[in-house]
């Protein structure tokens, strides 16, 4: 057996190669008929190479060796004992580039270089998605487009700087709010002017196969927590919680769980109050609908026109949910909170001074509700997948603290 092979054998198994298109009644494949060529395509190359020997053993190496898995399961010792519970953190802020993104953009890009393309596209709200895709198509030889909303440009500036260093062009989106949805608007009419470049969906929700393909790159980190917990811990955690913007790093920490009897807890961004356009809890106001070729839960008016959103977080804001979330609250295998914009910053603040952590600011809308429910969680031993590192949103929360203190 090569070094490879024996990597290989020894890294956790991705648990299935199954890539349903539905999840009870959500999901689907809403799309132009100027997509589905590349849809299509997209489905075909996933059944006949991400499966194989080879794309696998390619994929692990560079996990191994270019990412930094497997990510550790941290023990949060202070807030633990603070809180009376057992807190632990997975760490996918300590992935190469510092979130979460890279497991499904290095999939995605690997399988795009297996079909032959030469150029990706991708959208970006807190810029981790472009700079994920950047990094991933500059490691293995491919063209990189990243659309990004012009007011997440402004508040993520150096992530739009990283891209650009990474050779990525970065095209700021000024139409609409200006934000993650009017990205993904962008990036898939680029789609459909280029049909045979490959597109690199920021997020487990989109047309089929999007929402499998995502999820499936990324539950390498529920099947590494469970292994990890249960060496550090022995046995299960009483609950498996995360943030939920479109629900990638969500989705990949509770398909580790979702066969076990393990609380899965999902936590939106309840922004600045309860009114439209001020949060972007989908759970909490939110209707089913058809949002970006998927249906889900949408923030909608009565027309079906999805409304603006407000988070602290530019990864957070974003009006529809992935629909495997929708169908996990549908049939109640997970339940979904919401922390507000000043509990995220407290939350962030904690974690900085008491564990040396400096969350991202999605990844705080989790630690933050862990921190507000602490008596609903005394007791419990509880895996929280901390996605991101907070560099990115010093500019953000520094601005809003001296704002506070005024």
């Amino acid at each position: 057996m090569n070094a490879t092979d024996l990597r290989a054998a020894q890294a956790p198994s991705f648990r299935t190669f199954a890539l349903p298109s539905r999840f009870g009644r959500f999901g689907g494949c809403f799309a132009p008929e100027t997509l589905m060529p590349g849809l299509l395509d997209l489905e075909q190359g996933f059944r006949e190479i991400v499966p194989t020997d080879a794309f696998r053993g390619e994929l692990l190496d560079l996990g191994a060796h270019f990412a930094g898995r497997p990510t550790p399961l941290t023990f949060a010792e202070h807030t633990s004992r603070q809180l009376g519970l057992e807190l632990y953190l997975k760490r996918e802020d300590l992935l190469h580039t510092g979130a979460h993104k890279l497991n499904h953009c290095l999939g995605q890009v690997l399988l795009a270089r297996h079909m032959g393309k030469r150029r990706v596209l991708a959208e970006t709200g807190a810029g981790q998605h472009g700079v994920a895709t950047a990094t991933a198509c500059a490691r293995l030889g491919l063209d990189c487009t990243v659309f990004m909303g012009a007011h997440d440009a402004a508040r993520q500036a150096p992530n739009v700087a990283r891209m650009r260093l990474l050779g990525a062009e970065v095209v700021e989106v000024e139409s609409g709010a200006r934000t993650l949805k009017d990205a993904v608007d962008a990036a898939m009419r680029a789609w459909c002017e280029d049909p045979q470049a490959a597109y690199c969906l920021g997020s487990a929700l989109g047309p089929h196969p999007y929402p499998s393909l995502v999820a499936h790159f990324q539950e390498i980190v529920g099947v590494e927590a469970k292994r990890q917990f249960d060496e550090l811990a022995g046995g299960l955690p009483d609950a498996a919680i995360a943030c939920v913007g479109g629900g990638s790093n969500a989705i990949g920490l509770f398909r580790g769980f979702v066969d076990d009897p393990v609380e899965l807890i999902g936590v939106e961004a309840g922004g600045a109050g309860d009114a439209p356009g001020q949060h972007a809890a989908r759970f909490a106001g939110g209707s089913d609908g058809v949002l970006h070729g998927s249906y889900t839960r949408v923030l909608q008016d009565d027309d079906g026109q999805a409304l603006g959103t407000h988070s602290i977080s530019a990864g957070m804001d974003y009006p529809a949910i992935g629909p495997e979330h929708a169908h996990l609250a549908d049939i109640g295998r997970a339940r979904f909170v919401r922390s507000d914009d000043g509990q995220v910053l407290r939350a962030f603040q904690h974690f900085a001074q008491s564990e040396g952590i400096l969350p991202a600011l999605e990844s705080s809308h989790a630690l933050a509700w862990v921190l507000d429910a602490a008596e609903e969680l005394r007791g419990q031993r509880v895996v929280l997948n901390l996605s991101g590192r907070g560099d990115k949103d010093l500019g953000t929360v520094l601005q809003r603290l001296e704002e506070d203190a005024r």
